[in-house]
């Protein structure tokens, strides 16, 4: 003889005292993104007299040359009309060279130029400064779970849709 298996309540009709606003991951990763891009805008300024969607069109290209500006928009988080823009004004000033693409006769492949180059290396500094700044308030072990945490949601995120 099997035993019944007890009712259970469906999900959505428990009743379950939902977490506050500030207290779900987003809302705290999408508060990270803002406080730190605010001051990685000013430091960018600052330091490089770049934007901060300039900064990371720069630091992208630079990792990840030749780009077009679609896979520019996505290497560097930004909608393809910020990325077109920041490519735009890079090039404007002789940091990116924007040449027709062999494969797309519409499209353009950024590179950078010498003196983008320079100015990538002192770009990546600043990045890798900035990222201190962010997270160095965590331990060695603490960054490294959140850095396996973070790694882990991107691959979900990434297959899921």
């Amino acid at each position: 003889m099997t035993s019944a298996r007890p009712y259970t309540e469906p999900m959505a009709t428990r009743h379950i005292k939902p977490l506050a606003l500030d207290r779900f991951a987003s809302y705290r990763l999408h508060l990270i993104a803002k406080l730190s891009d605010k001051t990685s805008a000013a430091a960018y300024m600052k330091e490089l007299d770049l934007s901060l969607s300039e900064g990371r069109c720069l630091a992208a290209i630079g990792q990840y040359e030749p780009l077009s500006v679609q896979n520019l928009a996505r290497m560097a988080n930004l909608n393809k009309a910020n990325a077109s823009r920041a490519s735009d004004a890079l090039a404007a000033r002789g940091i990116v060279k924007k040449s027709a693409s062999q494969t797309d006769g519409r499209g353009v492949v950024l590179t950078l130029t010498r003196d983008g180059r320079s100015l990538w290396g002192q770009t990546m500094r600043l990045v890798h400064d900035r990222n201190e700044q962010i997270f160095g308030c965590l331990t060695q072990e603490e960054l490294a779970a959140f850095d396996q945490a973070l790694d882990k949601v991107v691959a979900h995120l990434s297959t899921a849709g």
